[in-house]
């Protein structure tokens, strides 16, 4: 008479209670190493960007490049020495930060430079195409520059009112605004600064050129002003001093 072993279902047991964890332990271990390989990877990532030159992301810095600025809004004397061209977007807050430094360098400067405004309502921007319409119905009644100001003042609330609102508060003539502000002829001059932009490559806002040299982004004045010292001199122009501009 045979009889069975009572211990071969514990032994059964224990097996395979081992096997389960050694699978458990290997895929921890697994686990572990790829995120410690994903880490590697990211580490490795950052050092190379660091490492590797920074692309331009414009228009080219170093060479001069021509501008159409036929028609554009315009504020200094056409035979200004330095021509600064401002591709620009009403909604857009990088845009209202380098406002006030082409203020200043509108002061400093005084007859020395004109500023040329270009539009370039980015896709992002919901109603930065009606605030160039508006603007464009501004420029009708001789009223370009101060609504320039407006919008820059109140780019959170650009919607068709408010743009009315602004208007009004200007004095403009309301009938004329508002059948302004559906002229497919200011449409097509905006829609060819953004097609001039793209051939340009300037791919945001604002795109500033100074005599046809790009400079990306809402800089600081101390960048404008040593490419217009530069262009000044070139010229044989000396930068207006302090004590003239105050």
């Amino acid at each position: 008479m045979q009889t069975r072993s009572s211990s071969s279902p514990s032994r059964l047991d224990t097996v395979a209670l081992a096997t389960l964890l050694g699978i458990v332990l290997m895929m921890a271990i697994s686990a572990v190493n790829l995120w410690n390989l994903k880490r590697l990877t990211a580490r490795v990532a950052t050092i190379e960007a660091a490492l590797s030159p920074r692309k331009a992301s414009g228009p080219d810095p170093k060479k001069i490049h021509s501008i159409n600025i036929a028609g554009a809004q315009v504020k200094g004397p056409a035979n200004a020495p330095v021509t600064i061209v401002e591709f620009s977007d009403f909604q857009c807050p990088f845009c209202a930060r380098v406002a006030p430094t082409l203020k200043r360098i509108e002061d400093e400067y005084k007859d020395n430079v004109r500023i040329v405004w270009k539009h370039l309502p980015l896709d992002i921007h919901k109603d930065a195409v009606g605030a160039a319409l508006a603007a464009e119905g501004a420029a009708k009644q001789g009223k370009f520059w101060e609504f320039h100001d407006v919008l820059f003042a109140n780019q959170k609330t650009l919607g068709p009112e408010d743009l009315k609102q602004y208007a009004k508060d200007l004095r403009l003539d309301m009938k004329r605004f508002e059948i302004d502000l559906l002229n497919s002829e200011d449409k097509k001059k905006i829609d060819n600064d953004v097609a001039e932009a793209k051939s340009l490559g300037v791919n945001g806002t604002p795109g500033i050129f100074i005599n046809g040299r790009f400079v990306e982004g809402a800089q600081p004045f101390e960048v404008f002003a040593k490419i217009i010292d530069e262009e000044l001199t070139k010229r044989g122009v000396a930068r207006p001093s302090k004590s003239s501009t105050e």
